[in-house]
């Protein structure tokens, strides 16, 4: 615990249990010690994370899900129309969010794309007991043509970190995670608007677009929605300080409806 403190870990003993659990023999365990405190993530270092209750696996150099994002998952599964089936996880990286939406929403025809191939590989073993399917590639050209005008849930946690802002990420983040999953350009929302403008092609009627974003880029993301010709509300949660867009193609299809923001708490 005392190595782990001195470098800095701010939950030391909540971590130091986690680790002497994860390690099989005292060496392991030194080991395990010795790569949280060079600032490997430590749910890289224990080669799994705990996302909307499922045990997610996370490899050396994959994105580590947030438990903010739990709310993106929560909002997807309660915009989901009855009965939704097709459901794709866009910038999926360790397919944690496509994992838990299968969990959530019972059997689903489930696929995930990503462009980093570390990811991929990642994505498959999170998606296969829920028979997923992993598909390499850049946001929408990654996915089977077969796909297009089906979609019911859409969800993309998209990187959403302006560059000049990626400098100062916690060095979990800026040294251990790829920077196609945490630079979202000039803005940070270049990736975003570009999901917004093609999802009204692939999702199926009432489908819904669910992607997360920060406070500061909200309005302008509510923007892009909008102007992708999908009806579109925010949705925030105070208690894990989550904010989260929702756009459903040809809304009068589809059930609920709203004022344009959402608190969460429904």
């Amino acid at each position: 615990m005392a190595a782990l403190r001195a470098a800095g870990c701010v939950f030391a003993e909540e971590e130091a249990e986690l680790i002497l659990a994860a390690g099989r023999t005292p060496d392991e365990v030194t080991a395990l010690v010795a790569r949280r405190a060079s600032g490997l993530p430590l749910e890289q270092v224990l080669g799994w994370a705990r996302f909307h209750g499922l045990r997610i696996t996370v490899e050396p150099g994959v994105f580590v899900p947030r438990r903010r994002t739990e709310f993106l998952v929560d909002r997807a599964v309660a915009q989901a129309v009855p009965g939704a089936r097709l459901v794709v996880d866009l910038c999926c990286g360790s397919g944690a969010v496509g994992a838990a939406l299968a969990a959530a929403l019972g059997p689903v025809e489930l696929h995930a794309a990503d462009i980093d191939p570390v990811a991929v590989r990642c994505a498959r073993r999170n998606v296969s007991s829920a028979g997923g399917r992993v598909h390499q590639g850049d946001l929408f050209a990654a996915l089977p043509t077969g796909l297009r005008g089906r979609i019911d849930v859409l969800a993309a946690n998209v990187p959403y970190v302006p560059t000049g802002e990626v400098g100062f990420l916690p060095p979990e983040a800026r040294d251990h995670e790829p920077a196609t999953a945490l630079d979202g350009g000039a803005d940070g929302l270049d990736v975003l608007r570009r999901v917004a403008a093609g999802a009204p092609d692939w999702l199926a009627p009432g489908g819904c677009l669910v992607v997360e974003t920060s406070e500061d880029q909200a309005p302008a993301a509510v923007a892009a929605f909008a102007q992708a010709g999908l009806d579109t509300r925010l949705a925030v949660s105070p208690e894990l300080y989550a904010h989260v867009v929702i756009g459903v193609k040809d809304a009068a299809e589809a059930a609920g409806g709203g004022d344009g923001r959402d608190d969460g708490r429904a």
